[in-house]
C-alpha cells in the first residue's frame, strides 16, 4: 500500500461530532478494534489493521477532533468524551455485549480511553493490549502543559511556524526517526484552517485529571492485558511500563528494544508479532 491510500470510508454521528471509521476482515472473524492517541489518527495502524483482518474482523476509526473525522470550534474532544463516543462506537458495531465483546488494542492516550471506557463505562472487552498508553500521573511535558496554558495564542500562530512546531513535536516520538513521507503525512493532517485549533484544542483539553480518576482501579481489572512498550520512549518513559503491568493483576509486558513511542512505526514487525500472538490466545 502507499502512504496516501488510507481512507476511512464510513460515517457514525456521536455525541462529539461525526466520526469516520472502517473495517477491515470476515464478518464472521473475532472482532478487534484499533485505538490512536495523540497527535496521531488511524493512520498510524494502517499496516496493521490490514494484516490482522486475515483473521480478525478490524475496526479502525478517528477519534473526534482527529484525522478525517469532525473537527470545530466549541468541540469535546476531551479523554471523558472519547470514552464516551468509543462506548457509542461499540453499540453501533454491535460489540457492546452478548458474547460479541471484541479484543481491544489502544495506543498513547488510546489507552486512557479504553480504560476509562472498561472502568468507568462498564464497556466489556475478551482481552486488552496497550501501546505506551498514557495512564500513569505526571503525563505530559512541560511544553505540552505550556501550549495547554495557552492555547489560544498558539492557535493563531503563522501557518509555517505552526507546521515546524507540529513536525518537531511529532518527530520526537520516535527512536529511529519516522520515514519523511510518513512525517509529512501526519504532519499534514494538523495543518489548515480547521486542523491549526485542533491541534491545540485537543492539547487544551487533555487533562491529567482524566487518568486520575481512574489510576487508582487498575487493580480490578481482571481481562487478559498485555503492556507494549518502546524500550526509548522519550515521551513516556519505559519505567511506566514496568510500574502499569505491577498494577493490573497479571498482565503481560512486552518491551520492544530500538522502539520509541510511535512503536508502530519504529518497529512494526516487532510490534505485530507480539499483538498477533497476545490475540491468538484463548
Amino acid at each position: 500500500m502507499t502512504h496516501s491510500d488510507w481512507e476511512l470510508n464510513r460515517t457514525f454521528h456521536s455525541t462529539s461530532g461525526e466520526v469516520r471509521w472502517a473495517v477491515f476482515g470476515a464478518p464472521d472473524a473475532p472482532p478487534v478494534v484499533l485505538l490512536h492517541g495523540t497527535p496521531f489518527s488511524s493512520y498510524v495502524w494502517r499496516a496493521f489493521a490490514r494484516a490482522l483482518a486475515d483473521r480478525h474482523r478490524v475496526f479502525v476509526w478517528d477519534m473526534p477532533g482527529y484525522g478525517a473525522s469532525e473537527k470545530r470550534a466549541g468541540q469535546d474532544v476531551s479523554l471523558a468524551a472519547q470514552g464516551r463516543v468509543f462506548a457509542e462506537l461499540l453499540d453501533h458495531w454491535g460489540l457492546a455485549g452478548g458474547g460479541t465483546e471484541p479484543a481491544v488494542v489502544a495506543h498513547d492516550f488510546g489507552g486512557c480511553v479504553a480504560l476509562r471506557a472498561y472502568l468507568l463505562g462498564g464497556v466489556r472487552y475478551r482481552r486488552l493490549a496497550l501501546v505506551d498508553p498514557v495512564a500513569l500521573a505526571p503525563w505530559g511535558s512541560p511544553t505540552y502543559r505550556l501550549i495547554g496554558a495557552h492555547h489560544e495564542v498558539f492557535e493563531r500562530l503563522a501557518p509555517e511556524v505552526h507546521r515546524g512546531l507540529v513536525r518537531e513535536y511529532i518527530r520526537s516520538g520516535s527512536a529511529p526517526g519516522l520515514h519523511p513521507d510518513v512525517l509529512e503525512r501526519i504532519v499534514d493532517g494538523w495543518c489548515g484552517a480547521d486542523e491549526q485549533p485542533a491541534f491545540y484544542r485537543q492539547i487544551a483539553q487533555n487533562d491529567q485529571r482524566f487518568t486520575d480518576e481512574i489510576e487508582g482501579r487498575y487493580g480490578e481489572i481482571t481481562l487478559p492485558v498485555l503492556v507494549c512498550w518502546g524500550a526509548d520512549d522519550a515521551w513516556i518513559p519505559v519505567e511506566r511500563a514496568h510500574e502499569l503491568a505491577a498494577r493490573i493483576p497479571a498482565a503481560g509486558l512486552r518491551l520492544i528494544e530500538g522502539a520509541g513511542h510511535l512503536v508502530q512505526e519504529d518497529a512494526p514487525a516487532e510490534l505485530a508479532a507480539a499483538l498477533a500472538g497476545f490475540l491468538a490466545e484463548p
